[in-house]
């Protein structure tokens, strides 16, 4: 079940809400671990009773971490639920492309390859492990008390606003609220909004883009124009960033309907003047969790040496492409970002500074842009051969477009870009954080959220099944 679909949206989401609203309190939590569940299973219903059990077990681990009164052992037992998700990750996302390597590498050398049943990946599992990993290391750091309640340690992995695709919302930042919380009409008011802005997003621009994109970047490349090659990655680019800021904002305001507060995860990454910026704009929750979890462990800014740090940073962007798909063209994407931020860091940094705001800006998404190509291409000759197509200067003028795209490209520049002023800066916060609106607020956003939410519905039943990219992460 998607998010952008009928069933969840006419049936699942209606239900959900009114039953959660007049629902005692104490039983909250119960009812969105069941119906979390429920979500789950409905795309992966053999996968959810190893998850459930997985979690089980994590949680008694954790427990018996906190109770434990040497530290040897305090390690031991941390070390054993590492071990357990990383290694639950391993299998189900990395197994088949270690399989498929090592094949190559023999089948290179003239030896018999390995035979092997190709693992189905679960929807979901990068974030549920990430989300695992923080449970045990800020126990362990004495950064937060476990939970007591098994129910509510398993709600906050399951929890299905943001279980599949993120915000990834760390143990500590969470903990409180899942214990003890208040949800108002206020909430349930913005959380709609938040909801609405998200599907429109989704629906309305990302799936345009995407048809757009997908006309030019899976044909052969010797069939495409430069100014094909150049709508087809400018496509994609949109695409991905409003498909992902959409099922994220959708997260946070489900999370919000029920009285919890996600951290945000986009800040306008388009409007950035550095990688290094970008990187604070794209993907915030998975940007502070390598930070925190990786980075920092590693030595972060700290270490003795220059090279040291550059290769610390390199190397965590490396992991964090791996991270999101077990294919080469993932690797070379973070390999890609993680040089443009070592090369900031020695000399490029400084000159973006001084070149002023558009120019930064148009530095910034270029490089971004060319990235996509290697995150949207799997075949490493395919995707160096696209950029190569960018760059043949041919005479051929504009490809033919799909009509609606022209009128969407508009929207997608306007509401990238927008950001970058401060009076649009500042409406997007009233509408998104304001925690006293009038009543004139609520008629205005809600006119205006009702109305996306009719037409994304209408392009949904149009359209059918339109998945989320980051579901395949």
């Amino acid at each position: 079940m998607v998010f952008s679909s009928i069933t969840f949206l006419v049936y699942f989401l209606p239900l959900f809400v009114l039953i959660y609203h007049f629902i005692a309190k104490e039983y909250k939590n119960w009812f969105i671990l069941l119906s979390s569940i429920y979500f789950f299973s409905w795309g992966a219903p053999k996968f959810v009773f190893v998850l459930v059990a997985v979690t089980i077990l994590d949680f008694y681990l954790v427990k018996f971490l906190f109770e434990s009164k040497t530290a040897l052992r305090k390690r031991i037992l941390l070390i054993t639920s590492l071990t357990m998700n990383l290694g639950m990750l391993a299998y189900f996302k990395y197994a088949n492309f270690f399989i498929e390597n090592v094949n190559r590498f023999l089948h290179k050398q003239g030896f018999e390859t390995i035979e092997w049943t190709k693992i189905a990946l679960p929807i979901g599992i990068s974030f549920f492990t990430f989300q695992s990993l923080t449970y045990a290391v800020d126990v362990y750091r004495n950064v937060h008390k476990p939970l007591e309640k098994l129910s509510n340690y398993m709600l906050f992995i399951v929890a299905f606003p943001q279980m599949i695709a993120g915000p990834i919302v760390r143990f500590n930042y969470i903990a409180d609220q899942i214990t003890e919380r208040n949800e108002t009409i206020d909430d349930k008011l913005q959380g709609f909004i938040r909801l609405c802005i998200g599907l429109g997003k989704k629906v309305l621009i990302a799936n345009v883009m995407g048809q757009q994109a997908k006309l030019f970047m899976e044909i052969p490349v010797d069939q495409l124009t430069m100014a094909s090659a150049w709508i087809g990655i400018l496509a994609y680019t949109f695409q991905i960033y409003f498909d992902f800021a959409g099922y994220s904002d959708m997260a946070i305001g489900l999370g919000k309907i029920m009285g919890f507060t996600f951290p945000e995860n986009f800040d306008s990454p388009y409007i950035s003047r550095s990688i290094t910026e970008f990187w604070r704009r794209w993907h915030i929750t998975l940007g502070t969790w390598m930070r925190d979890y990786l980075y920092i462990p590693l030595g972060g800014n700290k270490v003795k040496t220059k090279m040291r740090l550059y290769m610390n940073l390199w190397f965590v962007f490396v992991i964090s492409g791996l991270w999101h798909g077990a294919s080469w063209n993932f690797v070379i994407w973070g390999a890609f970002h993680g040089f443009f931020l070592v090369i900031e860091r020695l000399f490029l940094g400084k000159i973006l500074s001084k070149i002023g705001m558009i120019p930064s800006m148009m530095y910034t998404f270029l490089v971004v842009m060319i990235g996509w190509v290697f995150f949207s291409i799997e075949k490493f000759d395919h995707a160096k051969a696209y950029i190569f197509k960018l760059f043949t200067f041919d005479a051929k003028g504009l490809p033919t477009m799909l009509p609606v795209f022209k009128m969407t490209i508009f929207l997608a520049i306007l509401f990238s870009f927008i950001g970058a002023f401060k009076k649009v800066k500042d409406w997007e916060n009233k509408i998104y954080f304001n925690s006293n609106p009038s009543m004139t607020w609520y008629y205005s956003f809600l006119g205006i959220s009702l109305l996306l939410f009719v037409l994304s519905l209408s392009s949904i039943a149009a359209q059918g099944f339109n998945p989320f990219i980051y579901f395949r992460f």
